[in-house]
């Protein structure tokens, strides 16, 4: 039996789709746990049951996807609107050397895919899509960037880039607890060593909500997204093919600061919701797209790569992470956290911070600057450096 559904049809069935992984998230620990989003969740339900179909011959549902680069779109637009130069500033040195080591870490994790993907007998193309790709980019990036490393010629990259996205959404609250427990035996460090408590406000002054508030939000992301079209023009000049997301994400960037420094406020959490939507929706229709029956020829590989991702993960938050954010016991913190974010998501990351200030005693500099700062700069940055490297390899 095989069933073809239109756009709207399709677009219902996602709705449903994430009510069903809402319920589940509810009811199992493991996903509340480990941060498993719900269209991630609800997404992987619907294609177990392709699967089975598949395997039996018994029924297959073929999707309307044709809404998902609109929602694509929006959501990286509605993501660039975070980018503020003036929030950067108030945290001080702490925030530039943590933004800083937040790029470094999406360079390495892209720059080591030339030299394991060889011993793992793959494509470097698809290698990528197992590192920031979906390792600090998380579910979201691997779903945004997946086809685009499939109308290159790589087959499953999608299907690849989401399961090690998944993968790292549990590998990233499982290691940062070890590295901060190595890190405060090793330097025996108690939570008095701690840097100067930096004093922020990132509260935006018009956070009401009203049919206004959504219908200038929805106005300004939607003219961000038509002038990200004419940014793409401009950036594929440079001889680098760009994601048309990307100029979306560079103009509501621009935007923001601009507003920033006129005093114009914009209603972010309207902003972020509207956002948020387009993600959950996105994902779903993604996922529920994937053909899982091609991964299994693909588990070998994946091992190889995402252990080495892993490690590398780990080494880099023991030896330099703790090292350049002071030596002291917020670092500590902060190497936890980043082992999350780095490759899991932000959850991942405050999740890791909090189980160590319960156990070691608080580190507020940690709490408020790594969750702010490494979700800024990995939304913007790590689209741009996957684009580079993209056209390099």
């Amino acid at each position: 039996m095989s069933i073809s559904l239109n756009l709207i049809q399709s677009l219902a069935l996602a709705v449903i789709v994430l009510l069903i992984g809402s319920m589940l998230k509810k009811r199992v620990g493991f996903l509340r746990k480990y941060f498993i989003p719900t269209p991630v969740i609800g997404g992987l339900v619907f294609a177990a049951l392709m699967l089975v179909g598949n395997q039996t011959g018994s029924w297959s549902v073929e999707l309307d996807q044709s809404l998902t680069d609109l929602l694509l779109v929006a959501f990286f637009t509605a993501t660039g609107f975070a980018f503020s130069v003036k929030d950067l500033k108030q945290t001080g040195i702490i925030g530039l050397k943590l933004a800083v080591l937040t790029v470094i870490l999406v360079i390495v994790q892209n720059a080591i895919v030339p030299l394991i993907s060889p011993l793992a007998g793959i494509d470097p193309l698809l290698g990528l899509t197992m590192a920031s790709m979906s390792m600090a980019g998380g579910p979201g990036t691997a779903a945004a960037f997946g086809p685009t490393i499939v109308n290159m010629g790589i087959e499953n990259a999608t299907l690849v880039a989401l399961s090690a996205a998944t993968f790292g959404l549990v590998m990233g609250s499982i290691i940062g607890g070890p590295v901060a427990k190595y890190l405060i035996k090793r330097h025996k460090l108690t939570s008095k060593d701690v840097s100067e408590t930096i004093d922020l406000d990132f509260t935006n002054k018009s956070d009401g909500l009203s049919e206004k508030t959504f219908m200038n939000s929805s106005f300004i992301i939607l003219i961000s997204m038509g002038l990200g079209t004419l940014m793409v023009m401009l950036l594929n000049l440079t001889g680098f093919i760009w994601p048309d997301y990307v100029g979306g994400l560079f103009v509501a960037a621009i935007l923001r600061n601009v507003f920033d420094s006129m005093n114009i406020t914009l209603n972010l959490k309207s902003i972020n919701i509207i956002g948020n939507i387009a993600l959950s929706l996105f994902l779903a229709l993604t996922i529920m797209g994937l053909e899982i029956w091609n991964l299994f020829e693909l588990a070998l590989p994946m091992i190889i790569v995402l252990l080495t991702e892993t490690i590398v993960m780990i080494l880099f938050a023991i030896f330099i992470i703790y090292r350049v954010m002071g030596k002291n016991y917020d670092a500590v913190v902060m190497s936890s956290g980043m082992s999350g974010v780095g490759i899991g998501s932000t959850p991942n990351a405050v999740a890791n911070m909090e189980a160590v200030i319960e156990g070691n005693g608080p580190s507020p500099n940690s709490m408020i600057i790594l969750p702010v700062i490494a979700a800024v700069f990995l939304s913007i940055f790590n689209p741009i450096i996957i684009t580079l490297f993209i056209n390099l390899l």
